[in-house]
């Protein structure tokens, strides 16, 4: 059956561009393969595709749900409130609620048995990286180096920051709606079909690793490299049975609740991704299978720990026998010049266990030696990995936006230089470790700014974590690092965040408009824990100090900026070194306020505590 660029069918519409034509035609099929292509598509690609069997076209349609169409924004939130309906935690630290009788990885093995994807997950070339911080980073540095290979490559990491496809890359680019669309209600549709007491559909995360896992299948992906969600040995990514490598990224404390309370349960529940694999040959007698079975070590690779971790970690892979190395952090001057493109001193660390990772999947999968024959010698080579080092992207981590104000006020007679600076410098860092790492990039990178004479540099804290922190740990060793590179922030702002943990939404997901009437009771209790630390003793609020919780209006004034905190008195009720704000957008708001008020004023942003934070003022500096 000959597939035409005519035919017109009801249900799916995909854009089809031809470059080479002037005018951009938009082309009509109903039914497609899973695998096929559902964006950028050129007719070349189309034909790829064409000749193709009426039973094979049957089949498609039996295995593809339609629906009626939609706008493809329309049919995207309806995507977004299907995953919102698998969250099962209201928030982080409650039990998950997902029934069944079944374990987590036993319903995973189940799931992808259902969508036919067991033996194809087993093709798959996988590099599989867990870690408590730096975990996303080696991964993305893993897929850079190697798409800079010319490999084809697919990436799994988490959480996003502004849409879920950000989880899910295809050569360096996250998935586009189109091919989103496609495989989610594919997985969707299929998984609802078999849904029983028994085995009901799987949570958020299991899903979207199914989702992941299905596409890098259909893509025909050359390397996948997976982050773990959550620990290691439970986790739903360690449905991988036969990686190429595995690595174990900078270990520390946190998900304590889950995966323990010492550095040495959480380096264990970490090194369950380990893995040792059993070949043997086919057709053999069994009183011949035992003395030819093949035992198979993954190699794996960590970085510089501490000895209650790597002590962990050693004694598990001497148990399976399995080669650990440490990577040793990347030196600067291998770098030839260039810098790495995500920032901070930890990013050695993180790109050093990635050249390990890459260097031994190349190795694994023979491609090692076609690309020192292709290069002619090993440096050469190399200039593929520096590529990759430093062109790696990862939004939300030591990340620096200049804000442009003109895009925020709609008023034609002014000009750039009516507006004094505002730089915000993002990095979700939520434990002590990575508040430590962000303290001292953002030390180095305001010391490195360009600053005018005539400009005043006031230094902002932006401020937010999740109830489960401790901010009496976080908060304090950000001030200390600061301080110990002469650091200092002017302020401290304390205000909730947009996303909830119990909602998927998309970087085009309407801002509720009843966000002014939140409860503020923990930043008002963020505040109280920073103005002891400024202050060096306790600081008593009287309940007249605060704002109305419920006042959507309640906001500093300008000057609030430069007041002398150092001259403020506790007892009183003068709190000049923070305040709690109302909402986010408000406080973005009142920023971009406060620089068109004042052309010479130049505002340092740091937003952290929370990639929940980060990625909710990334949304809302992209609008």
């Amino acid at each position: 059956m000959l597939l035409h660029t005519h035919i017109h069918l009801k249900h799916w519409i995909l854009r089809v561009t031809e470059s080479k034509l002037p005018i951009r035609s938009t082309w009509r099929i109903s039914y497609f393969p899973s695998c096929l292509v559902a964006c950028d598509l050129t007719r070349s690609s189309i034909f790829r595709y064409a000749k193709m069997s009426s039973q094979t076209m049957e089949n498609m349609k039996s295995n593809l749900e339609c629906y009626e169409e939609l706008p493809l924004s329309s049919s995207y939130e309806m995507a977004m409130e299907a995953l919102s309906s698998l969250i099962t935690r209201q928030k982080r630290g409650d039990r998950s609620s997902v029934g069944g009788k079944y374990g987590k990885l036993d319903r995973m093995l189940m799931y992808l048995k259902i969508l036919g994807l067991e033996e194809k997950i087993a093709g798959l070339k996988i590099i599989h990286v867990a870690g408590t911080k730096g975990k996303g980073s080696t991964c993305t540095f893993c897929e850079a180096i190697l798409r800079e290979c010319g490999f084809r490559t697919g990436l799994f990491i988490s959480p996003h920051l502004i849409d879920v496809r950000e989880r899910i890359r295809l050569d360096g680019l996250d998935i586009s709606e189109e091919k989103f669309l496609v495989h989610f209600w594919n997985c969707w549709n299929q998984l609802k079909e078999k849904v029983t007491n028994d085995l009901p559909m799987p949570p958020l995360f299991q899903f979207l690793t199914i989702l992941a896992f299905k596409i890098f299948t259909c893509e025909e992906v050359d390397v996948a490299i997976i982050e773990v969600g959550l620990g290691g040995k439970n986790d739903s990514t360690n449905v991988i049975k036969e990686p190429v490598v595995c690595g174990i990224a900078s270990l520390g404390m946190d998900h304590t609740e889950t995966l323990g309370d010492t550095l040495g349960k959480i380096a264990s529940h970490k090194a369950g991704i380990f893995k040792v694999c059993f070949h043997f040959p086919l057709l053999l007698n069994w009183d011949d299978f035992f003395p030819l079975l093949f035992k198979h070590q993954i190699p794996a690779f960590t970085v510089p720990q501490l000895s209650e971790a790597m002590d962990v970690l050693q004694q598990r892979a001497r148990e399976l026998e399995v080669p650990l190395e440490v990577a040793a952090p990347l030196d600067h001057k291998q770098l030839k010049g260039l810098k790495l493109s995500l920032f901070g001193d930890h990013q050695f660390i993180n790109a050093g266990l990635a050249v390990s990772l890459c260097k031994c999947w190349l190795q694994s999968t023979g491609n090692w030696e076609k690309l020192l024959k292709n290069a002619n010698q090993e440096d050469d080579m190399m200039e593929a990995f520096l590529r990759g080092l430093s062109t790696a992207r990862l939004s939300g981590r030591a990340q620096i936006v200049y804000d442009t104000p003109l895009k925020s006020y709609n008023v034609s007679e002014v000009t750039e230089s009516s507006f004094g600076d505002l730089i915000f410098y993002l990095d979700g860092a939520h434990s002590p470790e990575s508040m430590d790492a962000c303290a001292r990039w953002f030390s180095n990178a305001v010391k490195g700014s360009w600053n005018s004479p005539s400009s005043s540099s006031v230094k902002i804290l932006l401020f937010n974590c999740m109830e489960v922190r401790d901010p009496h740990i976080l908060l304090p060793q950000l001030v200390r690092t600061c301080a110990s590179s002469g650091t200092r922030f002017s302020k401290a702002l304390f205000v909730p965040s947009i996303s909830t943990y119990n909602k998927v939404t998309s970087g085009d997901s309407i801002i509720p408009s009843d966000l002014s009437v939140r409860d503020l009771s923990w930043q008002f209790n963020l505040q109280r824990i920073w103005e002891k630390i400024i202050h060096n003793k306790d600081v008593v609020f009287d309940e007249s100090t605060k704002m109305d919780r419920f006042h959507p209006l309640n906001l500093p004034p300008y000057g609030f900026l430069y007041e002398d905190g150092l001259s403020s008195n506790p007892a009183n009720k003068s709190l000049s070194f923070s305040a709690v704000m109302p909402s986010l957008p408000l406080t973005i708001r009142w920023l971009r306020d406060c620089v068109k008020e004042n052309p010479s004023l130049r505002l340092q942003v740091l937003v952290t505590g929370s990639l929940h934070l980060v990625g909710d003022v990334l949304k809302l500096l992209r609008r």
